[in-house]
């Protein structure tokens, strides 16, 4: 059996902020299917944490940890899960707080929290074989586990989700922050600066990210994010294991948020259509084809190609409808696009994760132009929710949407392959041909109605991963 060790900053359903939760919360369930893993997860004790999941924890040791020259106190917390035993580091002074993310300290709260697992990791009541972090604010944990080597043997796995939040310190953090020898400095500095995904990226003994498109791009000075040297230096190490998602939590045929249940029905999804339009204010037309976005509102998502080109596709009888907060440009672009488009537009700048499923379910594209896209859920979902997903040709974009072929009826969406707003507005004006041609739609949805992106393909690949590192344990 392996014992593995999931370190991470949020999981569903105890805090999220994004996609990083998500993953946290299906794939160990996936995982600890598997006769040979049995996954742990260790997270901060966040204030934002509900009440609700903080009674059913029990408390389980305190430890001391060192950060520089000071000793401070965690206390570690049990809860089981669907199975899953997760712990919880408590500390007043670095997580009693609103919000997870967004202090001027968080480098020092997470090289906290990464210390603490640290200390942790010999109270566990299962001693992991296996290691495996995620993303920068736990990056500092797989590089102490290599330098202090608080298990014999102990191996590491580090996931990169987002290479573009690093967790950068100055230099000078590094003696306030360890009681280490200055030859370490050099495997975690990059630039002249302390940080944490480097850290990682030079200790783990294995390197991964959330799809094998994005594995490659990485390793470019366009996607490298500065660290594409190290990432080719590294680039035997490094895995791309495409996300999935918990098809149980993501399905249509029993989704409490929807009005009218369905599994393939395009009945019934446009039923759900249009109780949207009349809740929203649209024109009732269950014909009109339905475009949307859910997103977070920042220039990644592709919104400045958006931006150039909308206007021109509304002069076509469609609707459209965005879901999201974020940038202020882009916030104050939507909301005026809706007052000048009512009968078209609806801008709804908030988010509300029952509305997005409504939308889903709802809607007959899904439109993500992504600049870069390590994985992406959004698309996932769309398929699950059978909503043709729209995208650029990038990351997991490109590994989980097949475009449309008219000619061998393949492909279950539309993609196109340059960061271009003029190639954007083909796409969207090309989709909607294929609506309108019965023959066509029909075969895509045909395709769209097989697939799906559970963990299990997944997680069959991490296990092999961790069979790989670990052959045999005494």
């Amino acid at each position: 059996m392996r014992n593995v060790l999931f370190v991470a900053s949020e999981c569903a359903p105890f805090i999220k902020t994004g996609g990083l939760a998500d993953v946290i919360g299906s794939l160990p369930q996936t995982l600890n299917e598997n006769e040979r893993v049995d996954v742990q997860v260790i997270l901060p004790l966040y204030d934002e944490i509900s009440d609700e999941w903080k009674d059913q924890m029990d408390f389980y040791t305190s430890i001391h940890v060192p950060l520089g020259w000071r000793n401070q106190e965690a206390r570690l917390y049990t809860l089981r899960y669907n199975h899953i035993t997760y712990y919880f580091i408590s500390n007043d002074y670095y997580f009693s707080r609103k919000g997870v993310y967004g202090y001027y300290d968080d480098g020092e709260r997470f090289i906290f929290f990464s210390q603490a697992v640290i200390e942790a990791l010999n109270h566990l009541k299962r001693k992991p074989h296996i290691l495996h972090a995620h993303d920068w604010q736990a990056g500092m944990v797989v590089a102490l586990a290599k330098i202090i080597q608080p298990i014999k043997d102990l191996k590491t796995v580090f996931t990169i989700h987002n290479l573009k939040y690093q967790g950068v310190m100055p230099i000078e953090t590094f003696n306030d922050f360890f009681q280490l020898p200055a030859e370490h400095i050099a495997g975690m500095e990059w630039n002249g600066m302390l940080n944490c995904l480097k850290s990682a990226l030079f200790h783990a003994d294995t390197i991964t990210t959330v799809s094998p498109s994005y594995a490659e791009e990485i390793k470019d000075p366009y996607y490298g994010e500065g660290l594409h040297p190290i990432l080719i230096e590294r680039a035997g190490d490094l895995v791309g294991v495409l996300n999935g998602i918990d098809v149980k939590e993501y399905n249509p045929l029993i989704d409490p948020a929807l009005s009218v249940k369905y599994r393939t029905s395009r009945a019934r999804k446009t039923e759900n259509k249009l109780i949207l339009q009349e809740r929203l204010s649209l024109p009732i037309n269950g014909e009109r084809p339905l475009y949307i976005m859910i997103t977070r509102l920042d220039e990644q998502k592709g919104l400045h190609l958006v931006q150039h080109i909308l206007e021109d596709f509304l002069q076509e009888d469609i609707q459209f409808i965005i879901l999201g907060t974020g940038n202020e440009e882009f916030e104050a672009y939507f909301a005026d696009l809706g007052h000048r488009y009512p009968e078209k537009v609806v801008s709804l700048l908030t988010f509300d994760e029952n509305l997005a499923r409504q939308l889903y379910a709802s809607a007959d594209f899904l439109i993500m132009p992504s600049k870069f896209e390590p994985c992406g859920l959004a698309q996932l979902i769309a398929l699950q929710y059978k909503t043709v997903p729209i995208v650029r040709e990038t990351g997991g974009l490109k590994d989980t949407v097949q475009p449309f072929n008219e000619i061998t009826n393949e492909g279950n969406g539309f993609s196109f392959p340059h960061y271009n707003a003029h190639d954007l507005l083909a796409v969207l004006r090309y989709s909607l041909t294929i609506y309108r041609n019965s023959d066509h739609w029909a075969s895509l949805i045909k395709n769209v109605n097989k697939s799906q992106f559970s963990w299990k393909k997944s997680a069959q690949e991490y296990a092999k991963l961790y069979d790989g590192l670990v052959m045999e344990y005494a």
